[in-house]
């Protein structure tokens, strides 16, 4: 099969053959239609996460936003059929561990992906099996892989966004926007900051109330008085020490801080915090990660009804061959909005 071969960090990505996955026992093998192009692909080209204890094995396939057709299924899958639709989970959970039997399969994570490629793996398929409606393509599906879906979690599930809420969002990259966009569907009022007027732009058409630069204008004083005070939610889908910090203090007494975007070699994990404020203010700091699998229906209903538009956030679509090209442009944060292999 053709595919964008990660071979040394920092070094272009090439697209040559690979070898076919076989397929699991409990798995799947699904032939990719379209995925994704993820910053995390990036932060992973990067050598980022180390400090974590998250090193890939070289040479490797990347690639976690995919959606395409089940081509075949192990002799132990009981539910999933070859021909089925599917947008595949970008946490694949095992189905048996402590987080996976808790409700948190997102926590489990325990295989990897590769969307970069004609055929990839859905591993423990009965349990992680995604169907995909007719009415939504696959170029739409595989926007939602990772960013949409861990904004969906992220808003809904973790900071458990309600419709008279104000929300502010640091970084309008592909989570960002996401953020945006379903904080937007659930009510709230929605300020978007940024960097870049062009991502700026995209954020007010799917949703965002208010935009500030944050190049233009101090992001928080502009953001305490458009709130009157601070947000209530805040979001930082971005991960560095800055939009970190100042999303902390753009909240309002008891507000909530979603830490989504993680971080880069200039942080290595770790990130200065107003714990002062953080106390007087009885401020909470929640992470999350990715979304179950279980979630995806309820995801998924919500845009076949239209209560949700991953397609808004979707800027091109291109080749395999040029998929490379969007991750080395993330470098100096070029991208605007999401793009998506749909030619291989």
């Amino acid at each position: 099969m053709k595919a964008m071969v990660m071979e040394e960090v920092g070094k272009p990505m090439v697209v040559k053959d690979w070898p076919q996955p076989e397929c699991p026992a409990d798995g799947a093998i699904v032939r990719v239609e379209a995925s994704g192009i993820c910053r995390s692909d990036w932060h992973l080209w990067q050598g980022d996460w180390g400090w974590i204890g998250f090193r890939p094995r070289l040479p490797t396939i990347l690639g976690h936003e995919f959606a395409g057709v089940i081509e075949e299924v192990g002799k132990d899958v009981k539910t999933v059929k070859p021909g089925a639709r599917v947008v595949v989970p970008l946490a694949q959970g095992c189905g048996t561990c402590g987080d996976c039997r808790t409700g948190h399969s997102n926590q489990c994570m325990s295989q990897g992906m590769t969307g970069y490629a004609q055929y990839g793996v859905l591993h423990h398929a009965d349990f992680n099996f995604a169907p995909l409606p007719e009415k939504i393509d696959f170029v739409e599906a595989s926007s939602m892989g990772c960013r949409y879906v861990t904004a969906f979690h992220a808003i809904l599930d973790q900071g458990q966004v309600r419709s008279d809420e104000s929300v502010v969002v640091y970084g309008c990259g592909g989570v960002g926007l996401s953020a945006v966009q379903i904080a937007t569907a659930l009510g709230a009022r929605v300020i978007a900051v940024d960097l870049d007027d062009r991502k700026l732009e995209l954020a007010k058409k799917v949703g965002a109330s208010d935009v500030v630069n944050g190049k233009k204008t101090d992001p928080v004083k502009a953001v305490l008085d458009l709130t009157r005070g601070g947000a209530d939610v805040s979001v930082d889908a971005l991960g560095i020490a800055a939009t970190c910090r100042n999303s902390i203090l753009s909240l309002r007494k008891r507000g909530r801080h979603i830490q989504i975007g993680l971080t880069t070699q200039g942080e290595k994990g770790e990130v200065a915090l107003p714990i002062d404020q953080v106390v007087f203010k009885e401020l909470q700091i929640v992470g999350s990660l990715a979304i179950q699998s279980f979630r995806y229906p309820a995801l998924l209903d919500m845009v076949e009804r239209g209560r949700l538009a991953p397609r808004e956030l979707i800027t091109e679509t291109i080749p395999l061959e040029k998929a490379f090209n969007v991750i080395q442009q993330m470098s100096s944060f070029e991208n605007v909005g999401i793009s998506v292999i749909n030619q291989f």
